[in-house]
């Protein structure tokens, strides 16, 4: 993990405020509110739409590849503390391995560990980070793995990990004890 840093914006210290602390509780099914969650309470409106926004239901597109697009989209970003959020919350459940965990960070998209979906998820975060686009080859390989609904969720929890990683990447939120940091190359 890397070294910590100061916050630049601190997290609200607890108990909430009343009305924070009820938007927080289903969400965290009674576990203390994330520092992220603390830090962004500061603007209570950008709390709520983003607790609104949110795209960790059940969606269109199973877990493990959920979870695949969030990780390699924090990792591209260097939001660490995001990356180990959703390594030790979502990993186990996603059925996602130590090795796997690592390469969300380091490996390579087209690596023969990964299957053709899981494939095509990263190359699309990849795509996404680096160009904001995809290309006409890579986007006929999605079309042919997904429907439209997956690739319009998968796209936007890339963008959503986006502002995500900006966000904890800018204030600083330190990492929170369970968390783990990026693996090691």
């Amino acid at each position: 993990m890397s070294a910590p840093v100061p916050p630049r914006i601190e997290a609200l210290p607890l108990p909430l405020a009343p009305e924070l602390e009820s938007a927080l509780k289903e969400l965290m099914r009674g576990a203390p509110p994330l520092l992220i969650f603390r830090t962004v309470a500061h603007n209570p409106r950008v709390l709520a739409r983003m607790l609104a926004g949110g795209l960790l239901d059940r969606g269109s597109i199973p877990l493990r590849l959920r979870e695949l697009i969030i990780l390699r989209t924090t990792a591209l970003c260097g939001a660490e503390y995001e990356w180990g959020v959703h390594a030790a919350i979502y990993g186990g459940k996603a059925q996602l391995g130590r090795e796997e965990l690592q390469a969300s960070v380091h490996g390579a998209a087209d690596a023969p560990a990964w299957n053709r979906e899981e494939r095509l998820v990263l190359q699309l975060a990849d795509a996404l980070h680096h160009r904001c686009d995809v290309d006409e080859v890579l986007w006929a390989e999605l079309r042919s793995a997904f429907a439209e609904d997956q690739l319009i969720e998968l796209t936007m929890l890339a963008g959503l990990y986006h502002a995500v990683s900006f966000l904890v990447n800018v204030t600083r939120v330190p990492h929170e004890a369970f968390a783990p940091g990026f693996p090691a190359t």
